[in-house]
Formats: structure tokens, C-alpha cells, sequence
């Protein structure tokens, strides 16, 4: 699905209508989205990447989007592998992307990837900024927004919060959901409530 946020924001997440239980435990007859962005400016931003089931997809997205341009950095929000799952491939894409996350995720990292980190991640913490060009990337930490490595990132040219799992629900995108706000609920009670 290819959506436009703005000129300069892409959405390039897959709908996955084929999985039967998310974390192989909360039913989702309408399927999940895996949300994924890049921000286009002097310097390239992808907002996470997607679960491997979507990989391919998203992968396809990415190199439509980037139209020949290289990613510089990788904002990693949350290393479930919803959010994360394509970490791997991005670094075989693109070998001198800088990972963006903060000290729990570079902690974590490892348990999950093989990949190099040392000369290519940048460990951020609260109120921090990047900037791309003409978007600044401020980000905000949200520990057990699900996970304790959870951060949120907000870019202040366009207003847009990138917010991990904080305001996700059940469902893919393309779905005609007419009780988006009990699967929003649902999501909310079981991964964000804990």
C-alpha cells in the first residue's frame, strides 16, 4: 500500500491479512498493519522497518520511495519484530545506515541481530534531536509503551508523531473496520495497558 503523507513523508508499511493471532495470542480476523516511514530531505530517515512476513513487500516500497537515494539513518522505535523484523535486510541494503535508538534498544539489540553496531548507531535519550535538512527529528523516551526500550519520535516541521505502539489497534489498513474504536481498545488494553 503506497500512501503520501506529505511531500516529503512516505508511508511504506505492508498489511499482513494472513496472520491468524498477533504475538501468537490476540485474534485479528481483519489481519495487522506494519507501519513504516521514510522522511525525504537532505538526509534520509526510515521510521522502522516491518515484521519478516512482510518483508519483501516493504523491501519493494523502500527502493520505489528512495528512487536511487540511500537511507542515512534508521530510527528504531521498538525492536519487536513488528517494528523491527527488517532491520537485517536494511543493513545488508544500505551497509553505512545509522541505527538511532537509545541505550535499553542498543542493550537489547543484540538478542535479536547479528548486525554491526559499533561506528554505525547513534544511542539517543530524552529531547534529543536530529536533523535531516529541513525536518528535525526530536525524540521522546516511552519505556513499557509496550516494551522498555520504547521511544517516540517527533518531527516539528510537519507536526507528525512517529508513536511506536502508543495509538496502534487491530486491523490492517485497507480493512473496512466499522468498529475501529473497540479493535483500538482491544489493542490498547493488551498491548499498551499492561
Amino acid at each position: 500500500m503506497e500512501v503520501t503523507i506529505s511531500d516529503a513523508v512516505k508511508y511504506i508499511g505492508v498489511d499482513d491479512k494472513t496472520i491468524d493471532l498477533f504475538e501468537s495470542q490476540y485474534v485479528v480476523p481483519e489481519g495487522v498493519s506494519y507501519n513504516s516511514y521514510v522522511i525525504l530531505d537532505e538526509k534520509v530517515a526510515v521510521m522502522d522497518t516491518v515484521d519478516k512476513r512482510g518483508m519483501e513487500e516493504w523491501e519493494a516500497n523502500l527502493l520505489k520511495t528512495l528512487d536511487g537515494r540511500k537511507v542515512d539513518y534508521l530510527i528504531v522505535s521498538h525492536l519487536e519484530p513488528d517494528h523491527a523484523g527488517s532491520i537485517a535486510r536494511l543493513v545488508e541494503l544500505f551497509p553505512e545506515v545509522t541505527l538511532v535508538g537509545n541505550a535499553k534498544t542498543f542493550q537489547m539489540m543484540p538478542q535479536f541481530f547479528d548486525i554491526p553496531l559499533e561506528g554505525h548507531s547513534l544511542t539517543v535519550k530524552e529531547g534529543d534531536t536530529l536533523s535531516l535538512g529541513s525536518h528535525t527529528l526530536t525524540f521522546v523516551m516511552a519505556p513499557m509503551v509496550h516494551w522498555p526500550e520504547v521511544m517516540v519520535t517527533y518531527e516539528s516541521t510537519e507536526k507528525i508523531l512517529f508513536s511506536a505502539d502508543g495509538f496502534g489497534k487491530f486491523g490492517a489498513l485497507d480493512c473496512e473496520d466499522d468498529d475501529w474504536a473497540c479493535e483500538a481498545r482491544r489493542y490498547y488494553f493488551n498491548i499498551v495497558g499492561k
